[in-house]
């Protein structure tokens, strides 16, 4: 009888413990499907809030015909970033933090995750979007798509492997000196990638936020222009007039900072600031001898016009076979920088100029390299011109001939740019 009572109640309480297990699996259960329920709610709320469905649309109407704009999960950059560990953090500033990703395939990524967002101008966003990643030049960071599922969109662009022109420029380490070669060849293709984008892309943008350390430099220091975060289209009558003006403190277009008129040449003004910065290495503000803060755009422009520019230069890119094209730049910066933007050029012609100089600079560079070879040459086989075959009766005018060929070809050093 005992037995029996006993087996009643371990049968009574594994009856109570199942059932409480299944109450609880079943509550663990309801609570997690209410709670996934939930997260895609809001993820469909966030999507159509942050223009999902018009980017969709604008897919649709255009499939087959342009590469596509890829429209990734909240799930899939978590997993890129390792869910945004700090470890990824590529850089960070008063915009936002960008992280670097890694995508199936080891495709690596950038991810600019940005501090705010308005969704009043959610359509005006995702237009710009699906223009931007239509944009396929070799000087323009790529834009390859956005998430649209969390509170603040996430843009996601191709990565560049090495540093900013802002860290080449101010880093004093030998690693990072520019050439005058260089700092040349990456403002031209600089000025190319801006004028494309006033120019030639299929609706003309302004970038609005050209400053050096938005400009990236891959492995062969090939200029890439970047963060187009604060960039608006321009309007038929290449204007647009915000109450909210936007950009960097000492690149900053003073007329569009006054009157709140935002045109292509805005952008050619912060352009003039980073030609300025190449050419002396110093920061929007410096401290200049006696301690006291600088405007650089202010003092280059001044320092230009009372033709003391040598004071201001690096003297690091200064040697005797490049001051004129020095003062060519220097002046096409103080055009760049005028106060009034009808006064400016614009970026094609700003590119056209650099590119010609480039050009001219190039061959004089490719030049150079053929006089010192030809000398190593005559330097390296001096029986060419000095042996005396006696067999041959070779006179003595050979051997005069050989010193002709020597003055006729003067040993010319490269520019300090090679």
């Amino acid at each position: 009888m005992v037995l029996i009572l006993i087996q009643m109640h371990v049968l009574t309480f594994v009856g109570v413990s199942i059932g409480l297990s299944v109450l609880l699996v079943g509550g663990f259960l309801i609570y997690w499907g209410r709670k996934r329920r939930n997260l895609i709610k809001l993820k469909e709320k966030l999507f159509q809030q942050n223009g999902g469905l018009i980017l969709q649309q604008q897919l649709s109407n255009h499939r087959g015909s342009i590469e596509p704009t890829k429209i990734f999960s909240i799930e899939e950059l978590k997993r890129a970033t390792n869910n945004y560990d700090e470890s990824r953090i590529l850089g960070q500033g008063g915009n936002g933090i960008v992280y670097k990703g890694v995508l199936p395939g080891n495709r690596v990524v950038a991810i600019k995750k940005s501090k705010g967002f308005d969704h009043n101008q959610a359509k005006q966003f995702i237009n710009e979007v699906f223009l931007l990643t239509q944009i396929n030049h070799r000087n323009v960071v790529k834009l390859l798509g956005c998430c649209l599922e969390t509170e603040v969109p996430l843009l996601v662009y191709e990565f560049i492997g090495n540093v900013t022109l802002f860290y080449h420029i101010h880093d004093k380490s030998p690693s990072s000196s520019l050439t005058w070669e260089n700092r040349l060849k990456i403002a031209g293709e600089t000025a190319g990638a801006l004028a494309y984008l006033h120019s030639e892309a299929s609706m003309p943008i302004i970038h609005r936020d050209v400053k050096t350390a938005n400009i990236l430099l891959d492995d062969n220091l090939i200029a890439k222009v970047a963060d187009f975060g604060a960039s608006r289209q321009i309007s038929l009558d290449q204007t647009k007039v915000t109450t909210l003006v936007q950009g960097t403190f000492g690149y900053l277009d003073p007329e569009y900072f006054h009157t709140g008129q935002l045109t292509e040449k805005s952008d050619v003004y912060s352009f003039g600031v980073v030609l300025a910065e190449l050419l002396t290495s110093r920061k929007v503000i410096f401290s200049d001898e006696t301690g006291s803060d600088r405007n650089l755009s202010m003092s280059f422009v001044s320092t230009v016009k009372e033709d003391r520019l040598l004071q201001i230069l690096d003297d690091h890119i200064i040697n005797e076979d490049n001051i004129e094209d020095l003062k060519e730049v220097a002046n096409l910066v103080k055009r760049c920088l005028s106060v009034r933007g009808e006064d400016r050029p614009s970026m094609k012609e700003v590119a056209m100029e650099l590119e010609g100089l480039r050009i001219m600079k190039k061959r004089q560079w490719e030049k150079a390299d053929l006089y010192v070879e030809e000398t190593e040459n005559l330097l390296t086989e001096p029986e060419h011109y000095f042996s005396i075959d006696v067999g041959t009766g070779c006179s003595s005018t050979d051997t005069t001939t050989g010193y002709d060929s020597i003055r006729n070809h003067p040993l010319q050093q490269p520019d300090d740019g090679r």
